[in-house]
This record gives structure tokens, C-alpha cells and sequence, in this order.
């Protein structure tokens, strides 16, 4: 049976302890590092902020005020803006002197070069978080896609056509960064970030769908690949680096794994009484059933969005990346979703609607019932 609301935050605080322990189990950081976090207030930066504080660090922020204004409100906060076109832009940063900055918040190669020309003198590692799509082709990387790979390119270096040009730009922002700071440079590639406060609902669809219970559409195969990263996975290693002074290039993801182990490790995890109904990924072609859009986290193993969910993280694990049990992010992300108001709860932002779902699942059903029965 599903946990209910006050079961699974007691179960999500005890959780959440644990995760706590590797903070521990490494000791005190050799140095206390000042750190300059562009951003902090999203999805990214208030865990990473948590655990800089967590390890003794001291932390100051660079924003502009207006998201999540309350999270932090014993930290000093510098108003400002990433674009030195806009209002004082950068100006609030001019003299000061940090051991380190972390840029969660960067999209734009203008405005990221920006900061870091300006910081060049200020801090002497500047890590970026870019994306794991920022590769040429990177839905094609297949698998065990290493850094190596080049990254993408535009015909129009100069648009700020974020919506369009995402995954591109990120690769001219890592460029944009390293032209400022040669060698003093992290680049953090994650894949898909995943865990409480994700505000898209990409992963939580699972959890809350299979919490739920009853017949579950599952996608394609359970051979099938998904990849992901615990977003405090992701956070400690951000922080990991920088207190080893570790100036190279990583994919942050978790190795592989197949989707219906993570879907049945859901069901055990959550202790729910869903049953699991596989789908192949050419009938839900038939029927407008879309990887991401409908199924999230999924891509068919056949198909050109594979390799999106298989890069390799072996050079990150190498270094230090440790990825937390499955179990642990399934049960505190719905923990965490369980704790929202009821109205943002009534409207998951990824997924397909319960009835569609049993739409696909009725046709599914009866294309395999004899005729005329």
C-alpha cells in the first residue's frame, strides 16, 4: 500500500540524515573556501549552497532578488544582474576577492563571458554547470559518450535564442568561460537533474504516477536505458571539486541503468500496488505518445534519442562523483512533492494525464484481444 503523507516525510527526514553523512565521513575541507555562487535561488544552487555551508565554506550570492528570496536571508546577498546591459549588471562584484565562484545560472555566451572576464582577477577556479546535451549530435552519442566528444555548434554564434538554441549555447558559454580563465576551469555536464524541489516533474512522474497505483503504462522495454543525477549527488561533487582544486571536464550522471528496474524499484520502494503494463514504443508512436513529453525520462532503444540516456561518468566517479541508491531519490522526491500544496500536487508538469493513459492502455489492450471477442 502507498505510505501516506506523514509516513513518507518521517521516512524522508530519516533520508535525508543520511545523506548527509558523506559531509562527515570526508572530514573537514583543508581550507575554507570563500565561494561566490552566481544564482543560488533555483533548483541547483540552494542544495549546493546547503552543502558549501554544510562543509564549513563561506558563501555569498550574486542575483538579482526576485526568486526564493527567503531561503537564505543569513547569507550575504549581492543585487545585481548577469547582463552588464541591464541596470548595475556586474558592478556589485567589482573588487571583491573570492577563492572560488560557482555558475548555476548561465545561458547566454555574452553574459557569461562577461563574468568570468570580469572574475578572471577575483577568484582562481571558476566552475560552470553546462548540460550533457551541449555535445554535437549528443541524442546520437551512444553509449559510453565521453568529454572528448566536440561540442556543438551554431551558424549564428551571436544569438541569444535561448528557447532554440539551449543545448548549443551551453557549449559557447564552457568556450566563452575558458578564454577567460584558461586552466582554471570546471566544467560540470549534467544529464537530466533529478530529486526534491525539481520544479519540472521529469523524474517525479514516476513516483507520484506509481504511487498512485493501479495499472501503469510503462514505456517501450525494460531493457530500455535511463540516465540521471541526484541533484545532491551533482552538489557535493560541484563542491568536491573545488576543494581539490579540480579543473578538468565532467559528465555528471549516473551509469546507465535499465527503466524498468528503475520503474520496479519505484513500486518496492513506494510499496505500491501498481502493475506494471509494457507498452511498445511503436504503438505509442500510433497513438501521439511522445519520449519526454508523455513518458519522461524514456527514450526507445531503437530510436535517435537513445544515446541522450547513455554517457559515460566514469571520469566523474573517477574523480570523486559518488551517486546516491535509487531508493533514496524516489522515496525523498516524492516526499518532497507530497509536502506542496494540493493545487500545484493536482498538476504535474511532465506526464501524460491519467486519462489519456488509460486510453493508450484500453487500445493496447484490446489490439491483443482475439477478434470477435
Amino acid at each position: 500500500m502507498p505510505f501516506n503523507r506523514r509516513e513518507f516525510i518521517e521516512v524522508s527526514l530519516a533520508a535525508a540524515a543520511t545523506a548527509l553523512l558523506p559531509a562527515a565521513v570526508l572530514g573537514a575541507p583543508d581550507k575554507k573556501l570563500k565561494i561566490l555562487f552566481l544564482g543560488g535561488t533555483g533548483f541547483l544552487g540552494p542544495h549546493t549552497v546547503r552543502y558549501a555551508l554544510e562543509r564549513g565554506h563561506e558563501v555569498t550570492l550574486f542575483n538579482r532578488g526576485r526568486t526564493n528570496t527567503d531561503l537564505f536571508p543569513e547569507l550575504e546577498t549581492i543585487i545585481g544582474n548577469r547582463d552588464p546591459e541591464i541596470d548595475d549588471g556586474l558592478k556589485g562584484l567589482e573588487g571583491r576577492e573570492w577563492d572560488a565562484v560557482i555558475d548555476t545560472s548561465s545561458y547566454v555566451p555574452r553574459i557569461t563571458g562577461a563574468s568570468a572576464g570580469l572574475l578572471a582577477e577575483s577568484v582562481e577556479q571558476y566552475l560552470f554547470v553546462s548540460t550533457i546535451c551541449q555535445y554535437d549530435n549528443w541524442a546520437e552519442g551512444g553509449t559510453n559518450g565521453t568529454e572528448d566528444r566536440p561540442g556543438a555548434t551554431l551558424d549564428d554564434p551571436t544569438t541569444e535564442d535561448v528557447r532554440t538554441h539551449y543545448c548549443a549555447l551551453k557549449a559557447y558559454c564552457e568556450r566563452a568561460v575558458e578564454e577567460a580563465m584558461p586552466g582554471r576551469v570546471t566544467q560540470i555536464r549534467p544529464g537530466l537533474i533529478v530529486g526534491p524541489r525539481d520544479g519540472t516533474d521529469r523524474f517525479t512522474y514516476w513516483p507520484v504516477r506509481i504511487d498512485q497505483g493501479g495499472e501503469v503504462l510503462a514505456p517501450g522495454k525494460p531493457s530500455d536505458l535511463t540516465q540521471y543525477i541526484d541533484v545532491r549527488d551533482l552538489a557535493r561533487f560541484m563542491v568536491h571539486c573545488l576543494e581539490q582544486e579540480l579543473t578538468d571536464t565532467y559528465n555528471v550522471v549516473r551509469n546507465p541503468m535499465p527503466f524498468g528496474d528503475l520503474l520496479s524499484t519505484c513500486v518496492d520502494t513506494i510499496e505500491s500496488d501498481a502493475e506494471l503494463t509494457w507498452v511498445p514504443a511503436d504503438f505509442l508512436a500510433e497513438h501521439d505518445i511522445q519520449a519526454w513529453r508523455d513518458v519522461p525520462a524514456w527514450a526507445d532503444s531503437d530510436s535517435a534519442l537513445a544515446g541522450s540516456l547513455t554517457w559515460s561518468a566514469d571520469k566523474a566517479l573517477s574523480a570523486g562523483l559518488t551517486i546516491s541508491p535509487v531508493e533514496d531519490t524516489i522515496r525523498d522526491t516524492l516526499a518532497w512533492f507530497r509536502s506542496l500544496p494540493d493545487e500545484r500536487q493536482a498538476e504535474l508538469r511532465a506526464g501524460m494525464s491519467r486519462d489519456k493513459e488509460a486510453s493508450v492502455l484500453e487500445a493496447w489492450h484490446s489490439s491483443r484481444r482475439p477478434q470477435g471477442s
